[in-house]
């Protein structure tokens, strides 16, 4: 998977946003308001920081050695860092992806998840 492709991605879900609070070259793509990837799309290799339910992180990372680690900089029990170079399927990245907003718009109060549900 790109970069390119990584972001588009993370912008296919509703109501996602890419937003840079760090520094111009940190992508944060949040849905309302809150974090659900954080990358670098231009470092080599690439990663992505994802949130992911704490015994399916461990298992992750127990499957796919070096590829997907704890968190850099988050919560290691809540959050992987997930290297995007072409060794993990791209269809893995996706659900990983996936999750990670699914996990936020989870804990979102109910009247934003409704919103999220609108056309």
């Amino acid at each position: 998977m790109t970069a390119d492709q990584l972001r588009a991605l993370c912008l296919s879900f509703n109501a996602a946003v890419e937003d840079f609070p760090f520094n111009p070259e940190t992508s944060v793509f949040k849905v309302q308001g809150k974090l659900f990837a954080l990358t670098h799309l231009n470092a080599r290799p690439l990663t992505v920081n994802l949130k992911c339910d704490p015994e399916d992180a461990i298992r992750l990372r127990a499957e796919h050695e070096g590829l997907i680690v704890p968190g850099w900089h988050m919560n290691k029990r809540h959050w992987n860092t997930v290297t995007v170079d072409g060794e993990l399927p791209d269809g893995l990245v996706g659900e990983l992806v996936e999750d990670s907003y699914d996990l936020v718009v989870a804990g979102l109060p109910r009247a934003d998840r409704l919103r999220l549900d609108r056309p």
